[in-house]
């Protein structure tokens, strides 16, 4: 089913659940440079057979899709971050009315995991948890938010060049003071995605 046949204009892929899948729809958000087929792969290997939900990011740098604009390279245009989060939790809420779906789990990563965490903090309603892969603090000064019990995963890269240690760190401590059931790994790894981060995910989802 194309985006067209449902009356929905972000460009994104829907993939139904197996019959005998379980848990709720995974809504992959990619990074810069990605688009909607990117996390299809991660999403299958992480939870098979559930529902996917892959839209792309509207925003373009250099004609790299992206979920928001930044100003350089960790500077984000917060204005933007709150805009682009608040039309994709939108978005959410029309994919969920036209494929009759629960409220899904986000898998982001890079730009995509930022994107989720800015949408924890304004629309938390719009998510079942999530899983950020080499996130940081998308807003500087994040508003209130219940978020009790909201089960999320971190998982950043010990050696990554872009997002700071005390960065991720300072992002699992709002969530947690927020009300989050906060996981947070620091992985062996940079910031490209690592067969752990595969491993560490599919447990963390498979968790009851």
């Amino acid at each position: 089913m194309t985006a067209a046949e449902v009356g929905l204009e972000r460009p994104h892929v829907f993939l139904p659940a197996d019959s005998e899948a379980s848990g709720p729809p995974l809504l992959l958000l990619h990074g810069t440079g990605g688009n909607e087929h990117d996390l299809l792969p991660f999403g299958h290997m992480v939870t098979p057979g559930a529902t996917l939900l892959s839209p792309r990011g509207k925003v373009l740098e250099r004609g790299m899709p992206r979920f928001f604009r930044r100003l350089a390279e960790g500077v984000f245009d917060e204005a933007d971050v709150r805009a682009r989060a608040l039309e994709l939790a939108d978005f959410v809420g029309e994919a969920r009315e036209a494929y009759d779906l629960e409220a899904p789990l986000a898998v982001g990563f890079s730009n995509g995991a930022n994107i989720a965490a800015a949408l924890l903090w304004l629309r938390p309603e719009t998510l079942a948890g999530a899983v950020l892969i080499r996130a940081m603090v998308p807003l500087s000064t994040p508003p209130e938010a219940d978020l009790a019990a909201k089960p999320v995963l971190i998982l950043s890269g010990a050696m990554d060049p872009i997002v700071a240690a005390d960065n991720a760190a300072r992002l699992a401590q709002q969530l947690t003071a927020a009300g989050a059931s906060v996981t947070h790994e620091v992985l062996p790894a940079g910031h490209a995605l690592s067969q752990a981060d595969v491993t560490l995910a599919r447990e963390w989802l498979a968790s009851p």
